[in-house]
């Protein structure tokens, strides 16, 4: 039984999602003020989730499924970055940092 390249890589890229999905939970349980906790959840939006989506792409092969999971973990990309900004912001604004009307 031989394993192939592919396999390899995606078994390697899932276990470095799987790991930072890992590290950002353990940071969140540990980190106890809100704007620590939003940068611990960073990383997992924006690199764990879409290293893991990027490894059943390579798993799926070449393919209609393979550039829909690309498509998932681009938006992963996006949207993980803009969601932090905006709880950041949200935090910022209910404690009193940034006025309610400012611009963003």
């Amino acid at each position: 039984m031989t394993v192939e390249p592919r396999e390899v890589c995606a078994l390697v890229l899932l276990a470095a999602g799987t790991g930072v999905l890992l590290l950002s939970g353990a940071a969140l349980l540990a980190l106890p003020r809100p704007y620590a906790r939003l940068h611990a959840l960073s990383p997992a939006s924006s690199l764990g989730a879409p290293l893991c989506a990027l490894a059943l792409a390579v798993a799926a092969g070449p393919g209609r499924e393979a550039g829909k999971l690309l498509v998932v973990a681009a938006l992963m990309v996006l949207g993980g970055t803009l969601t932090t900004l905006a709880v950041g912001r949200s935090t910022a604004v209910d404690e009193g940092r940034v006025p309610r009307d400012s611009p963003p």
